[in-house]
């Protein structure tokens, strides 16, 4: 059987990092935090308030499916923290072979307070619309798990486990 690849998805401030790493940990699994990949220009332009568009994720999204790859073809099971906001950037993830997605949602509110409170990330909380306009949830097809992030970390694991026990005989296609 193929290691298991999890990316866990939504916009900034819903928690990815968190669930993603804890996830890993209780998965045995390596964690990448998709956010670190980032050039220094798109780092620029995100400190500076400027969306990111298409092209400007495009290498970024590359190299995540590159280290995806590489981890599948050494049999390493990977959780991946990455927005993964559009199903053209989840697609280009999927190039790396079968992928689950495990997407956080939280109201607007309670990600607006969560920016706020965070220091030492370079994405401000004036991103938050721009990155609510662009999620494209995933469609039934892509069998993605579905988690409400205002729940404890302990609550999400065990949900996002569950699931995975329930659909990792089942994995999306690239």
């Amino acid at each position: 059987m193929e290691p298991l690849q999890v990316v866990v998805m939504g916009v900034s401030g819903c928690g990815k990092s968190s669930l993603g790493q804890a996830l890993a940990h209780a998965m045995g699994a390596e964690f990448i935090e998709g956010d670190r990949h980032h050039p220094s220009e798109n780092v620029a332009r995100m400190a500076a308030g400027v969306p990111l568009t298409d092209a400007d994720r495009a290498g970024w999204l590359a190299t995540l499916a590159d280290l995806l790859t590489k981890a599948r073809q050494e049999g390493r099971p990977v959780v991946l923290a990455c927005s993964a906001l559009k199903r053209t950037y989840r697609d280009v993830l999927r190039r790396a072979g079968p992928l689950r997605f495990v997407l956080m949602t939280a109201p607007r509110e309670v990600l607006a307070q969560r920016l706020a409170a965070r220091s030492g990330h370079y994405m401000p909380a004036s991103l938050l619309p721009s990155q609510l306009a662009t999620l494209e949830p995933p469609k039934a097809d892509e069998a993605a798990i579905v988690v409400d992030a205002t729940h404890t970390l302990p609550v999400l694991v065990d949900t996002v486990l569950a699931q995975l026990r329930t659909l990792h005989t089942q994995p999306t296609a690239p």
